[in-house]
């Protein structure tokens, strides 16, 4: 049971706020909903309403994230920082992008063994960090050295790239999108505002309206 929670890749995955983030968009998606529908003392209608209509708010945030952060602004913050940083900190030129990068850092935080096995062994990595068949400096380091330098610096300049993304986009642009495209699909669902029930629900807010993801909840 420990082995699997104390493993790299669950390591690497929870020490990446972007994919923490959209885990925990995920869960909301599927907790704030569930917590609405059991609720004994709302009419069943009402909690239908409510329900979707959070469900839909919160896989609305969870598209914008998704769409906008990794592709955007990690990949934007990387080249920023290329362009502005790689004058003091030469680490910057060792990548290619942004994706070489993260390939790097995922590796690098795999035991020395495993990602030896990796990169010389299976078909998938065998040319993985290699610039026309040939070794980079960032290979021989993964292959050689028991700890590679994860390089701190770049790592911090996509971290502040994905929070910028995610006040934006869970801030600001999945709220705007989630108005104006929740009432269509809910009308189409034959869900629409014209029911006694939806109408108590707008009226005296039984159920709060879909909250605002926070990354901090």
């Amino acid at each position: 049971m420990i082995g699997p929670l104390a493993s790299s890749n669950l390591a690497s995955l929870t020490s990446n706020s972007a994919p923490r983030v959209a885990m925990e968009t995920a869960l909301k998606s599927i907790g704030r909903p569930g917590f609405i529908l059991i609720d004994n003392d709302i009419d069943a209608q009402t909690k239908k309403y409510a329900a979707t209509k959070e469900f839909l708010y919160q896989a609305t945030c969870l598209a914008v994230y998704l769409t906008i952060v990794p592709k955007l602004f990690q990949r934007g913050a990387f080249e920023a920082g290329k362009r502005i940083f790689s004058k003091n900190h030469p680490e910057f030129t060792l990548f290619k992008d942004y994706k070489e990068y993260h390939d790097y850092h995922r590796f690098a935080s795999k035991p020395h063994g495993s990602r030896r096995a990796d990169l010389l062994y299976n078909e998938n990595h065998y040319l993985k960090f290699k610039h026309n068949g040939v070794d980079t400096q960032i290979r021989k380091d993964l292959l050689e050295q028991y700890q590679p330098n994860k390089y701190p610096i770049i790592k911090g300049v996509i971290e502040l790239g994905t929070m910028i993304g995610s006040v934006l986009g869970l801030a600001i642009l999945a709220p705007e999108v989630g108005h104006r495209t929740i009432h269509p699909i809910m009308k189409f669902l034959g869900m629409d505002r014209e029911s006694e029930a939806q109408r108590e629900f707008e009226k005296n807010g039984t159920i709060p309206e879909p909250q605002q993801v926070d990354i901090k909840a």
